[in-house]
Formats: structure tokens, sequence, C-alpha cells
């Protein structure tokens, strides 16, 4: 008979993230829920998926698994934290737009609103490679379901700025599809320490090869 042991420690892990290691050696924590099966333990993945990009190609995560990438979540109309939390994403970009082990991935979360084209007009406007950085959009249930998958709040409010609230956390994803670090995207001193995560865990595949 097949044993399952399921423990749920995301917010656990969301405490570990928040505070720098003591050891630079440390490796960065796996976040989100764990189970042992049959003495294997599963860490929690973000789930396939299949967007479309800002030139109205298809994107799944094969075409990520290459890489480490910082996601967030947004709409191009947000009148809050969006463009508080882009700022910082620029930041990100900057700093890593020569690393090619890094991508970054943005997901709208007002896919009605923000077509393809809409979304190419928008990186434009930030001055951005595509090709470095991607901007998804897709179905509204699928994207607002994998929000949760990051580990973010995202859905539909009348009331809201926009007629959406979500968080503005910026995530950090490794090679195999699990969430290693994130940060408050309103926060300049959380996605500060952020930086050094992106930094150890570039180091961790560094010292793999």
């Amino acid at each position: 008979m097949q044993i399952r042991i399921i423990g749920i420690i995301a917010v656990i892990g969301f405490f570990v993230v928040a505070c720098e290691s003591k050891s630079s050696d440390k490796p960065l924590p796996i976040i989100g829920r764990l189970e042992i099966v049959d003495g294997d333990t599963i860490h929690h993945t973000i789930p396939d998926f299949e967007f479309i990009n800002q030139d109205s190609q298809l994107v799944t995560n094969q075409e990520l698994t290459e890489y480490i990438y910082i996601s967030d979540f947004f709409f191009t109309s947000c009148p809050s934290i969006c463009p508080i939390v882009k700022k910082q994403m620029l930041r990100i970009y900057d700093k890593y737009k020569s690393n090619s082990m890094v991508k970054l991935v943005s997901h709208t979360i007002d896919p009605k609103r923000d077509t393809a084209d809409k979304l190419k007009r928008y990186a434009a406007d930030l001055g951005v490679d595509t090709g470095k950085w991607v901007f998804l959009t897709g179905d509204k249930e699928s994207l607002l379901d994998i929000a949760d998958a990051y580990f973010v709040a995202a859905y539909e409010d009348p009331d809201a700025p926009g007629g959406f609230d979500h968080s503005g956390k910026i995530i950090l994803v490794d090679t195999k599809r699990q969430v290693r670090s994130f940060a408050e995207g309103t926060d300049p001193e959380d996605v500060d320490r952020f930086l050094k995560d992106i930094d150890k865990l570039l180091h961790e595949y560094d010292s793999k090869s």
C-alpha cells in the first residue's frame, strides 16, 4: 500500500526565505508543500502551462527548463501596485540582461484587455528585449489558477483598483519548476535581498557545472 505523508510548509518556507541565510554556502530552500511518497521527497512545482506571449506564440514550461526565471503577475491598466513592481522587475532585468541563464516571465491577470498586441506595446514602452523578458496572456481562469501555484493572491474584485486584487510578489523559480525565493515587489529593500538570492541560485548551478 502506498504510504503518503503530506506536510504543508509553504508558510514556514516563506519565513525562511524572508530572512537572509547566515551561511553564504547554504542553498536556498525549496518553498511549498512537501510530500513523502514511498520514501521519496516530492517538492511543490509549478504545473504545466500553455500561454500566449506578446508575439502571439505559444509558450510552455518546456521552453523554460534550461533557465532560472523570475516571475510576477500584473495587468497593464493596473493603477496601484503594478507600476511599482515593474520598476523593481526592471532592476532585475538590468542586472541580469547579459546572463543567458536568467529569464523574466510576467503573467497578466486581465487577458480580456491585455491581448498579445497590447503586451507587445507594453514591453516596447518598457524598452526590454522580449527574448529575455516574456509577457504572457491566455485563458483568464488558467492565469488566475496558476498564480496560486506561485503563491500569489490574484482574483477579480469589482471594488479593487482596476477590477483585480493581487499581491505584488516577485518569485524565483529554478530549472526544476521549484519556487526558491520571493520578494515583495513594492519593497525595494526586500528586492535587494532577493537579488542576492538570485545570485545564490546562480552560484548553485555554477558549482554543479
